[in-house]
């Protein structure tokens, strides 16, 4: 077939040819009645100004492209159409009827639910306009409502049977043609559309409610037009602005490594990114400083004059690329810094380069195997520091090790197992920069048989899993005089080593200072020995998120056994200087097989009530009552200024 060509069938023995011109013959003659059958099959749903732009597109797009047999909108160009002897009208044409068939398609397909996927058709373009037929009578406006409830096919059947005036077997045929796979349920849907009364002229489709090509013509809205143009206009001198200062040789930032690309260039952000405008301050200022603490920390490391590394690591901290891993401990934010900070280390640590920031508030790690190599971002809050939380930093974790930067006032450090108070601790080497040698760290998915901590001078610290280690202290809690000190001496050691272990419901909290509190030793009943209550605070950087445990540790069980967790809290301030005092109880079983009610509060208590499953009251800091396992007791008690105290949950 000559590519020129389309097939129709006049007849039913016969099959004729048309060509490309006479079927754009027929599209310009009878351009009107088209765009009127593709306006009628649309969905009304779309709106009128849209509805009578595809109208217009798709009466345009029925010409077939002379691109070949079978390409184009229509897959298949040689469908036979249906035909009569004697036909008259518009019909008549064979020109016609074969772009009729087309737009028929082409609006039945547009008619159609689109997916996701599926680009919408290209309509004309009017800038500026509303363009909608004009508005008819009331009988127009019922047929409209009656066709919108009709579906694509039901429409195109009403249309070929009230406009086109074919029979039922030719409106079945044609729609068939079109790809209607229900052609007489398309054609009973049309039926039961009421009948209309129409004009003296014809159909009620052939009135100016329904002509796409007579239209009115009204403004958009005028104010959001003037919107969207400045909008346009501040974009595109934007984009010139930022393209031209981008594009400029010699002024961009330089190799930044695993950093995403740049949105926004301003003075601050530059400053901030400028590694010749990091603070770095003198290796003696912290003996003067007023008060030491990370900011006072000294640039250690044999790269801190590395530009190349410290442009990637702030651009990195700035706009972390896709492929480098960012973490955060809670309440921490990952942000970019507000200005230029400070360098504490730069160097090689165990195959890895890392650069330790800090802009005041927080410490960003960054670390990078090798230049263009994987890259991570840590961040840690650790603000208002001072010599005692400030001792240390982690540089890396590789194989379950941790290697540390030490603080400049750090003289001598040790590794100790708070599981066993009576050993000896052992010596922690240093490098000149002040980096450790690895230390092994608590396994997490093992039963706690130890848990090694570091001793930094006087200062205990143990590693949870964060760029800084929490500090250890041991005391009483607003006591006159502080009453919180440092893990030194025989009680402090042997209370740590019955609470080490607990240090693990204590990770990923951003904790800054551990302290254990023994608020309250007991006798047991039936010659039982001894018991101690502890009570364990763990403070964060943030100061909000505190972790409290109260723990019942009874004397004589085996050696670094872990005191039992009685109760606890979040976000409380038992046992803290705000409110140093704590009540706990706890069920406990003799040897003989009887259970007691033990409870014990801080100094301030005077009396214990427990109420509930098990009833009685004692006079002082203690209370040990009989009772049945399982039982339920509430307990009160009074404090020496008057005041109740509840139980710590």
């Amino acid at each position: 077939m000559d590519q020129h060509q389309a097939t129709v069938a006049p007849d039913d023995e016969t099959t004729g040819l048309i060509d490309v011109e006479q079927a754009e013959a027929a599209i310009v003659e009878h351009y009107p009645r088209l765009v009127r059958l593709a306006y009628l099959i649309l969905p009304p749903g779309i709106g009128r100004t849209r509805r009578v732009l595809a109208a217009h597109a798709l009466a345009q797009r029925a010409l077939p492209r002379n691109r070949g047999y079978g390409t184009g909108p229509d897959p298949h160009p040689d469908v036979e159409l249906p035909w009569q002897r004697g036909t008259k009208g518009p019909g008549a044409d064979t020109g016609y009827a074969y772009v009729r068939l087309r737009v028929l398609r082409l609006a039945l397909r547009a008619a159609r639910p689109r997916r996701w996927w599926q680009r919408p058709p290209a309509l004309p373009q009017v800038f500026g306009l509303r363009l909608f037929p004009r508005s008819g009578g009331a009988d127009e406006l019922a047929l409209e409502r009656a066709l919108s409830e009709l579906s694509g096919p039901g429409r195109a059947a009403y249309v070929l049977r009230e406009l086109e005036r074919l029979g039922e077997h030719e409106a079945r045929t044609l729609l068939r043609a079109a790809g209607v796979a229900d052609a007489r349920a398309a054609l009973d849907e049309a039926d039961a559309v009421p009948e209309q009364v129409g004009s003296r002229d014809g159909s009620l489709l052939e009135s100016p409610e329904f002509d796409p090509c007579s239209l009115q013509a009204r403004p958009t809205d005028l104010m959001r037009r003037r919107q969207h143009v400045r909008a346009v206009l501040v974009a595109v001198v934007a984009l010139v602005v930022c393209g031209t200062l981008l594009g400029v040789p010699g002024r961009g930032w330089g190799s930044t490594g695993a950093a995403a690309p740049s949105y926004a260039r301003n003075p601050s952000s530059e400053r901030a990114l400028n590694p010749a405008r990091l603070t770095r301050v003198a290796p003696d200022a912290w003996r003067s400083a007023s008060r030491a603490g990370f900011s006072s920390w000294p640039a250690r490391g044999d790269r801190v004059r590395d530009t190349a590394l410290l442009r990637r690591a702030l651009a990195v901290w700035a706009r972390p690329g896709r492929s480098v891993r960012v973490s955060a401990t809670m309440g921490t934010q990952s942000g970019p810094p507000s200005g230029p900070p400070q360098l504490l280390f730069a160097g090689e640590v165990d195959q890895a380069t890392v650069v330790l920031l800090y802009d005041g508030l927080r410490v960003a790690r960054y670390a990078e195997a090798g230049e263009g190599g994987a890259a991570a971002l840590d961040f840690a809050r650790l603000d208002a520091a001072d010599a005692a939380t400030s001792t240390a930093l982690v540089l890396s974790r590789t194989d379950g090790n941790v290697r540390y930067l030490t603080a400049p006032w750090v003289r001598h450090a040790w590794v100790r197992d708070l599981l066993h108070p009576n050993g000896a601790p052992r010596p922690l080497h240093r490098t000149g920069h002040g980096v450790t040698d690895p230390v092994r760290t608590v396994p997490q998915l093992r039963p706690c048989r130890g848990w090694p901590a570091m001793q930094f001078g006087s200062r205990l610290v143990a590693d949870l899993g964060e760029l800084a280690p929490a500090r250890l202290t041991y005391g009483t809690p607003g006591a006159p005089g502080g009453g919180v000190r440092d893990v030194a001496g025989r009680a402090a050691r042997a209370s740590w080593a019955r609470t080490g272990c607990r240090l693990a419901m204590m990770r990923g909290r951003g904790v800054r200072s551990v302290n254990a509190w023994r608020f309250a030793a007991q006798a047991l009943p039936e010659a039982g020995g001894h018991a101690a209550w502890l009570c364990t605070r763990a403070d964060t950087w943030r100061d909000t998120g505190s972790k409290v445990l109260a723990q019942f540790q009874p004397w004589g069980t085996r050696r670094g056994a872990a005191g039992a967790v009685v109760s606890s809290a979040d976000n409380s301030p038992a046992c803290g200087p705000r409110e140093p005092r704590v009540l706990a109880g706890v069920l406990w079983k003799a040897r003989s097989g009887q259970w007691y009610l033990l409870a014990a509060g801080s100094r301030q208590v005077t009396r214990i009530v427990a109420t509930g499953g098990v009833r009685g009251r004692s006079h002082g800091r203690g209370l040990t009552l009989p009772a049945k396992a399982g039982a339920r007791a509430d307990l009160k008690a009074r404090l020496a200024d008057g005041g109740r105290l509840s139980p710590l949950r």
